[in-house]
């Protein structure tokens, strides 16, 4: 609601400079919280604070706060992370704010988790929050665990599990799928049919600005994806649709590809391409969240607007 103050962890992430730009456009008030410098955003209040993983005292930080978001936290991961330093960060130091938030008189706290608190990177079958959580690594275990940890004290919380999200300034995956289909070559990927679900980063901005109305029933978790979930070859043509070209994609076997990836050891990267993992996001729609773009409209435009960037 206009004029009510937010206080904003990771805003300097690509998520959390998206949703503070978000939330001033909204009319909140928005104090930033984080280890580097403040955003760029005119009237954001800004204050420097050290490693989540050691202590914060946050009561000063919550004087006057109506509403949390807390976005900030261990990312995932490929390389040896100890468990107990996502446990520290992701688990602890986020069940630290909220107790703090609980006694400060906060109204609501809404964390940004992971679909990797319910799942692993492949999912057989479409994932609901019906479904018992199973994550697969330290990093979806440690998101569970602030969840979990969320539901035991007397404080209004949402926490959203975001697949994968896509928008202006990402990185890793995603980035490495838009040169891709920058390359003017045919591509030999129009095989990979398996589907997954993806997040614009609009649309998790409406689910967050959504989740801070009273119209959004609190203390559960939430899957957040776009409503159509998407195969690479799809993925791909959608974004060579943006640069204005056609999809120039060639059903090549998947046997063949996966031979290719294994003897050019990119079997991971071959395997999360491969494989589907749709997350519904039904329960977050009936709820009454109403996502404003349309996936394949969104990601030619990321590739078009990325395209002139680079």
């Amino acid at each position: 609601m206009k004029g009510e103050r937010i206080l904003l962890t990771g805003a300097s992430g690509f998520v959390g400079r998206h949703l503070l730009d978000d939330l001033v456009a909204r009319g909140y008030q928005v104090r930033t919280v984080g280890r580097g410098t403040a955003p760029a955003s005119a009237g954001v209040e800004h204050v420097l604070i050290g490693d989540l993983a050691a202590f914060v005292d946050w009561r000063p930080l919550l004087d006057g706060v109506d509403h949390v978001v807390h976005s900030a936290g261990l990312a995932h991961a490929d390389g040896d992370i100890p468990e107990e330093r996502y446990q520290r960060v992701n688990t602890q130091a986020t069940l630290a704010l909220a107790q703090a938030a609980q006694a400060a008189g906060v109204r609501r706290l809404v964390l940004l988790s992971s679909i990797r608190a319910q799942s692993g990177p492949i999912a057989l079958r479409p994932l609901s929050e019906a479904d018992a959580p199973a994550p697969t690594d330290a990093y979806g275990r440690s998101k569970l665990a602030a969840e979990q940890g969320l539901a035991g004290l007397d404080l209004d919380w949402v926490a959203l599990r975001p697949v994968l999200v896509y928008g202006p300034g990402v990185k890793a995956n995603m980035a490495a799928l838009l040169k891709l289909a920058r390359l003017p070559v045919p591509l030999p990927l129009g095989g990979l049919s398996a589907k997954r679900s993806l997040l614009a980063i609009e649309n998790l901005a409406e689910a967050v600005a959504f989740a801070l109305t009273q119209a959004c029933p609190t203390r559960r978790s939430y899957i957040v994806s776009d409503p159509e979930p998407l195969s690479v070859a799809d993925m791909l043509a959608a974004m060579r649709a943006g640069l204005g070209r056609g999809p120039g994609l060639i059903p090549i076997p998947a046997s063949l590809l996966a031979l290719t990836a294994r003897l050019a050891g990119r079997s991971g990267a071959y395997e999360r391409l491969a494989n589907g993992l749709v997350a519904s996001p039904a329960a977050l729609l009936r709820a009454g969240w109403q996502p404003p773009a349309e996936t394949k409209t969104a990601l030619a435009r990321l590739a078009a607007n990325w395209a002139d960037a680079g």
